[in-house]
């Protein structure tokens, strides 16, 4: 279902997908071209924790997916603020899941446990979103990035961001990612492909893994 939430620069859409009673799940995803390299599979594995009886929303945030905010007008700020609006509002306690630099925006909101898909830090998005670009000019106030008019403001603010690992918090790695993680799964990044992908065996295993680690969480 299709709904939107408000927060205090105006408001956004998101889905909404599962029962009305059980844990709640919010999903945040990278910015820029990442969420739509992985959308589609965010979608996949919502619709997979729906089967197991958890609700979930997948939020459009300031300047991307849907929103009327200018891609190049958002901030770090704005899609912290967002995020924690649309978890003050839900009714129930909030599981927060997020892919890759979608980690980085769940830091102020009060959730009851996070679940972390191959999180990256700030700078390492940055680092990439340069290669993208064969450079960034920082000296300019807007860059053009793939497509995405990005402000050098938030790329400032972006270099200094970390993954929230406030605890209870579980971080899952796909392949040979040598970084510390709770459960690593074989399987091939969809963020890596050039065009957006599915993949029903990984959303299953995730969704098994989320679902666990969401009744955990919040005592259900």
């Amino acid at each position: 279902m299709i709904d939107r939430y408000d927060w205090p620069g105006g408001h956004e859409a998101l889905w909404r997908f599962g029962p009305d009673t059980g844990p709640f799940v919010m999903m945040l995803l990278p910015p820029f071209e990442e969420a739509n390299r992985t959308r589609t599979f965010a979608v996949r594995l919502l619709r997979e924790l729906a089967a197991r009886g958890i609700a979930s929303v997948l939020p459009d945030l300031p300047g991307q997916g849907d929103s009327l905010l200018a891609t190049e007008a958002a901030t770090l700020a704005d899609w912290r603020a967002a995020v924690t609006a649309l978890v003050t509002a839900i009714d129930r306690p909030v599981v927060g899941a997020a892919i890759r630099a979608g980690a980085l925006l769940d830091c102020d909101a009060d959730l009851a446990g996070r679940w972390h898909l191959s999180p990256q830090s700030g700078t390492a998005l940055v680092r990439e979103l340069g290669r993208i670009a064969s450079g960034i000019d920082r000296s300019a106030a807007m860059v053009e990035i793939a497509g995405n008019r990005i402000a050098t403001a938030l790329l400032d603010e972006l270099d200094t961001a970390l993954p929230c690992d406030t605890h209870p918090r579980r971080v899952v790695r796909l392949g040979t990612d040598p970084k510390d993680a709770d459960l690593r799964i074989d399987a091939a990044p969809l963020w890596r492909r050039a065009e957006p992908g599915d993949d029903l065996a990984l959303a299953e295993q995730l969704a098994d893994d989320l679902a666990a680690w969401s009744r955990a969480c919040v005592g259900w």
